[in-house]
This record gives C-alpha cells, structure tokens and sequence, in this order.
C-alpha cells in the first residue's frame, strides 16, 4: 500500500508540474483526501504571463459586449421601468416598497446622484424616451454593464486557483463572456449584475480562503473568510435568493468542519470550536450586520411619504415625512364625486351610455347592459362615480374606511355599478359588469349585485381610505369577484379599443389593485394641506415589519405571465421573455441565452454525474479505473462545483412564484465553472496503471493530451462565438431582421415578435 501511495503523489506531482505550477510537498493519501483547488499552489512565472493575457484578452472580449450600443434603445426596456423608478424615489427621498433588498438599489441611485440626475422621471412605461426626459440612462447601464464585465475574470481566476489550465480558464470564462443572456441582463439597468458579480466573488473567495487551510488564523486566511462573508452578504443584501449561495458555501464549510473534527487530523475540540466560532462570525453574524445595513441606509434615506406607504402600518408611516403623494392624499367622504384608477395599468374606472353587443364574437351572449370600460382619458366625465354608503343612512359627513362596504353612482348616467354571474366580453370565466339604471334600482332588482367592498393592501380595515395612499381591491361582496382590468388584449370596435373590466375569481391576484386617484370639487378645509407630525420607531422594528411584508408579498407572486416558465425548461434554454420591441423598425430584444452553450453545460453536467455512476458501480465490485488524484478532483472540487449549480437551481422546483428565465443566470454562471473543469478532467489520463494499458510511462498517469484538449477547447469556442453572433439582433435589438432571419432564431419553444 505504501508503494501505491508514493505512486500516487509523484502522479500528482507530475501533473501540477504538467499545469504550469510547482510540485507539491503535500501527499493524498487515504487517510485525507485534499480537492485541487483546496491545495496551495504556485503558478509558474512564464505561466503566469499566459494567464494574464488570456484573462485580460476575455475581460476585454466581456467588456466589448456589454458596452456595445449601449446607448440603444434610448427608451425604457423590461424591468427598468421598476429599478429605474426605484432610483428616482431614492433621489426624491420618496418610500416605495420593493421584494428585494436595497444594495443593489442604492447602487443604481448613487450614479444617478453622481451623473446630477434628480429623480423626476419615473420610467413609468417601456418605451419612454430618455432623451426627451434628459435622464442619464447610460451611466446606469454602464454600472450593470460594468459589473457584468468584471463577473467574468472572477470566473477565469476561479479555475485559475483551483490549478486549471489557461485553456480551462478561458472556456469556462468564454461561457458567461458571450453569452447572450448574461449580456442582456447585464447592461441594462437591473438587479442581476450586482446578483451575479457577487455570487462569483462569493465563490472565489472562498477557494483562496480554503487553499490557505494549512495556514488557519493567519491575516491572509482571517482576510479571504472575510471577504468571502462579504461577497455573501452583497448577494442576500441584493435578492433573497442569496440564501443559495450562503447553502452553496454552507455544503463546503460543513465538509470543512467535518474534517477538522476527525481525531486523525490531530486538532484539539478547543481548536475545532475555534474555527467553528471563527466561520460563523465571518460568514453568518458579519454578513448579517452588513445587511442589516443596507436597510439602515434605505430608512435614512426614504424620509417621506411615497407610493409604498399602503404596503406598511400606519405606525410605520407616521414615521415618513410628507412628500408631493402625502399632500395629494385626502381623506375620502361619502357622497364625494371620486376618479378610480388601476394600480397596474393606471387607467380609470369608466362607463358610457353605450351597450354591451347581444351577441360576442364567439357566440356568447351578454345582458345587453351599459358598458364599463377602462380608459386613460383624464379629462373625460365619463370617469367620475359617487361613492355612496351602503344602507340608507345619511353618512354625507363620514369617511370612507378601508373595509367598508358601499356602491358607486355612475355620475353621467345616474346608474349604479353592478357584477352579475354573466361572463365578461373578453374572459368566459370571469364577471361582467355592468351599470344598472336607478329606476331598475328603486323597483328592488339586482339590489345586492350593487354592493362591492374594499379589501386594504394591507389588511388593515379600520383605516380612512385616502386619494393616491390607499391601495384596495375592490370586492364583489355577494360573488366575492374582485373588479380587475387588463391591457394586453383590448375591447373591439364596439368598445371602442378601450380596456375591459370584469370581475376577477382569482382574488389573490396582485394585478387586481386600485385606488382612488381624486376628489372632484373638492373645496374648502379640506382641500387645504396640514402637515402632519413625523413619529419615530426603533429601526429593528422597522426592519421587522418591511421583512414580513417583502416575504409576504414574494408569496403572492404566483398569477400567470406570459413569459413566465419552469425550472425544467431553463438549463436547455427552452424558452425566453420579451424585453422590449419597436414595430415600425422591426426590431426587438428578447431574452434568450446563448443556446449551443447552455447545451454545452448540460452535456458536461451530465457527463459528471455519468461518471460518478460509473465509478460508483465499479468500485462496488472493486474495479478502480480512476486513480486517488482523479477521484479527489471528481468528487471534491468539480463536485463542488456541481454543489454549487445544484444549490442554486434546484430550489426553484418547491417555489409557487412566478419564476423566468432569468432565475437559472446564477446556476448558470456556476455550470460554467463545471464545464470548465469537467472539460479539462475528460481530457486527462484518469486511469489507473491497471487500466492504462497504452501507457508508455508510469510518469503519464495524469497528464493531459495537450493536443486533443487544445483542438476541443477552440471547436467549442468556435460555436460558442458563432451562437453569440447569431442571437445578437434580438440581445441588442438595434438589427432589423426579416420576417424569414426571426423565423430562424426562433429555436426550442421561442416566441419572437415579428415572425410574420
């Protein structure tokens, strides 16, 4: 056994002379295996020159793509239209509530401070022109671009510590450089680069840490755990999904601690407790300060009153400052003359002295009552209602509270808003509703289908409604159907292309909010402005209450979108989400990956877990083909590679919400670190010297076959390039393809504009 083992550390030693480093005085033996890239090594100076210029010639290729026409479109695209906004309340000082953490959010907010931006613009809707706002969207698309660029050396020297060839290195960086995908989120003005350049960090700053484990409690070991904490908290400080990412380190530091409790590694339990105490202060209780900060931050910056008051408590809004939303919000009586507008789509509640066809398109027959549409006219009578109390009581001086129950006059035609069990002109399984004349109304029919309550955001049902700040549904109270209206699919000519309203069963549906926008006439005590007196809260108790409503609101995510997809169709790339079109230009930009890549990373993930079956059966029979060497880098660090991946993909299968494409790019960035080490492992003499029979040398036991490895490595970048260039017109959207060109890149199950 003793002859076997020397065997094994001189293949060793070869091998790490073979990559370029010097030989190392540590041996594998049985008794601890150590992964490659927990070994402290040393690059080879004319070694390391290759890896600067393959490095710095991959960050350049990742710049090149990130920052080309980035200026284009000079119009809101996908979700800029809510970080942007974000941005802007963070230069207003204006609270609004957001499911994410604030680092990411601050980021953004700090360029648009520095670049003189003052928050006036809200990005509102996608396709609002920049320019005509003179908002610098470019400085903040190139912080996204900027960081996305930066992800991809971390990438690159993440193999590099782990003892990978430069040939690796480039592959596995090349898979996120030009993918069409990272590109996209990573150049517009969005969360996912902060997410993505941290998770990377995270990742390898660990391996420096780890490969300094023959060295614990020195500077440089206390410094890389730091800094590793610190990359973990900017990912959880950025989305909660960064608990991945703490569960990905979480598997290697177990792994770590298991070993070090092992009695044959010769540690005291007083030292063990020590590295115990040590990695839960550096990776748990700093990243959680850390994060603790960030809100502290956001707090002290969101001073007023803003569209995300209807999310919190009152106590928690008598905290903020009144803001322009704050003096606009009044107190609503019954009796007053109200405009009501739909969060979502900020159209007004609306009805005219037209009727619904007998007959639909479809056949369905309709009640033949007055339409109630949704419309963006503001200036238009058609939109005002008289909210009135329910019961016949004079309630003329008492406020409207959130939870009441009451109905709407339709002032123009003095009828009343009723739902009925009739189907909708647009939807079979949803309400329509109607307005029913007041004479009809006074002989006693349909009485009750006139009543409709408010269900608070909030929950908080003893609350004053207010203009502007009360965020309701707007409940059926006998079908219990909430009033909802939608603009991706509009009325026909006889509704004059304006939007339905109908009654929606799905009440927990986020798209089913309202609120009322104003009082019309309003004169007199009332309509003058009182400031109001700002309270404080511990900021614990703040923090509290913004994570149960961030978490909560998270939860409900869960209505239909049409690009919305599933986590079995994302690592083959299946499907992807339309980010923004131009239809007189033809062009559009669509999010989609590079596909022959993320093939790539499937087949070298499968690869992996075919081997390890492999192996696993073998040695059941005591067939060992691999050596010790190759096992330890299989099973340890490409498998914490593979760790990794799985941490971050396959939690999404037990999510209910609403979930995109988007959601696998951290996966995705660590299938690349996969498929850069599995690559190189295909490659090399794994064998042992029983089943290495054409070995000439017992010195060829893990060397790698220079000329295959470097003929596969330019082949797969070859297509990898190619599929960049080809999906590029529709990740820069500034190409216009033929109806013919959008046909051929509609590959998997893509739906692209324009195929027609």
């Amino acid at each position: 056994m003793g002859s076997s083992r020397l065997r094994s550390s001189r293949r060793a030693d070869a091998d790490h002379k073979q990559r370029g480093g010097k030989a190392s005085d540590e041996k594998i033996s049985s008794n601890e295996d150590v992964p490659s890239y927990k070994r402290l090594s040393s690059i080879d100076p004319s070694m390391q020159k290759w890896y600067t210029i393959a490095c710095t010639s991959i960050t350049a290729v990742a710049f090149a793509a990130r920052f080309y026409y980035i200026w284009y479109p000079s119009e809101v695209v996908f979700d800029e239209v809510h970080f942007g906004k974000f941005a802007s309340y963070y230069l207003q000082r204006t609270y609004f509530f957001d499911l994410h953490p604030p680092f990411a959010k601050l980021l953004i907010a700090l360029v648009g401070y520095l670049a003189g931006y003052d928050g006036s613009f809200k990005f509102d809707n996608i396709g609002d022109s920049y320019l005509e706002h003179s908002v610098p969207y470019i400085p903040f698309r190139a912080l996204s671009a900027t960081l996305g660029t930066l992800t991809v050396p971390l990438v690159f020297n993440t193999l590099k510590e782990c003892g990978y060839s430069v040939y690796s290195c480039v592959f596995a960086s090349a898979l996120v450089a030009l993918d069409n995908a990272h590109v996209a989120e990573t150049r517009l003005i969005l969360l996912d680069a902060t997410l993505l350049i941290s998770v990377a960090a995270s990742i390898y700053s660990y391996v420096r840490f780890y490969k300094l484990r023959r060295q614990p409690f020195t500077r440089n070991w206390y410094l890389w755990l730091f800094l590793t904490g610190v990359a973990l908290s900017c990912v959880i400080s950025t989305k909660y999904v960064g608990v991945f990412t703490f569960a990905a380190i979480g598997v290697a530091v177990i792994y770590d601690l298991w070993q070090l409790l092992d009695i044959k590694k010769g540690h005291s339990m007083t030292t063990f407790f020590k590295h115990f105490a040590v990695r839960l202060l550096l990776l748990i209780v700093v990243p959680f300060f850390i994060y603790l900060f960030w809100f502290y931050l956001h707090f002290a910056i969101l001073t007023k009153s803003g569209p995300g008051d209807g999310f919190m408590s009152p106590e928690f809004q008598e905290t903020l400052g009144d803001s322009l939303l704050a003096r606009q919000a009044k107190d609503i009586y019954y009796h007053d003359v109200i405009t009501i507008k739909h969060k979502d789509t900020e159209c007004l509640l609306h009805s005219h002295n037209f009727r619904y066809p007998l007959r639909y398109e479809d056949g369905r027959v309709s009640s033949q009552g007055q339409q109630v549409t949704c419309m963006s006219d503001y200036n238009d009578t058609n939109n005002y209602w008289e909210i009135l109390p329910a019961s016949q009581i004079d309630q003329s001086n008492h406020v409207v509270r959130e939870g009441d129950t009451f109905r709407l006059r339709h002032v123009n035609t003095n009828g009343y808003l009723l739902t009925h069990d009739v189907a909708s002109p647009l939807f079979s399984t949803n309400e329509e509703f109607t307005v029913i004349p007041l004479a009809d109304l006074e002989k006693g029919t349909n009485v009750n289908d006139t009543l409709f309550k408010f269900d608070p955001f909030d929950k908080k049902k003893h609350e004053t409604l207010k203009t502007k700040a009360s965020i309701v549904k707007i409940l059926h109270v006998p079908t219990v159907v909430a009033m909802w209206t939608h603009d991706d699919n509009l009325l026909p000519d006889w509704g004059f292309g304006q939007q339905e309203v109908n009654g929606n069963k799905k009440l927990t549906d986020n798209s089913n909010y309202w609120f009322i926008d104003d009082i019309i006439g309003l004169s007199g005590a009332r309509a003058l402005y009182v400031p109001k007196n700002v309270k404080k809260i511990p900021f614990l108790k703040k923090w509290w209450e913004a994570q149960l409503t961030m978490f909560d609101q998270n939860n409900k995510l869960t209505s239909e979108h049409p690009f919305a997809s599933q986590p079995e169709e994302w690592p083959m790339c299946l499907s992807g989400v339309s980010f923004w079109t131009k239809s007189e230009a033809k062009q559009q930009i669509f999010f989609l990956g590079n596909i022959p890549g993320w093939w790539m990373e499937c087949i070298f993930i499968s690869g992996f877990l075919a081997i390890i079956l492999v192996d696993q059966l073998t040695r059941r029979r005591n067939v060992n083909i691999l050596t010790d060497r190759s096992r330890t880098r299989l099973y340890l660090n490409i498998g914490f590679f593979f760790s990794a991946w799985a941490s971050h993909y396959l939690p999404f299968f037990l999510m209910g919400r609403q979930k995109f494409l988007h959601h696998y790019l951290p996966a995705h960035l660590l299938a690349a670190l996969l498929s850069g080490s599995m690559l190189e492992f295909l490659f090399t003499d794994n064998r042992t010297e029983e089943y290495a029979r054409d070995r000439k040398d017992e010195k060829d036991a893990g060397r790698i076959q220079w000329t295959a490895f470097a003929a596969a490595v330019v082949g797969l970048l070859s297509v990898i390039v190619w599929g960049f260039i080809f999906f590029a017109p529709v990740t820069y959207g500034n190409v216009s393809l033929t109806p013919e060109q959008v046909q051929n890149r509609q590959w998997m199950n893509m739906q692209l504009h324009f195929a027609k």
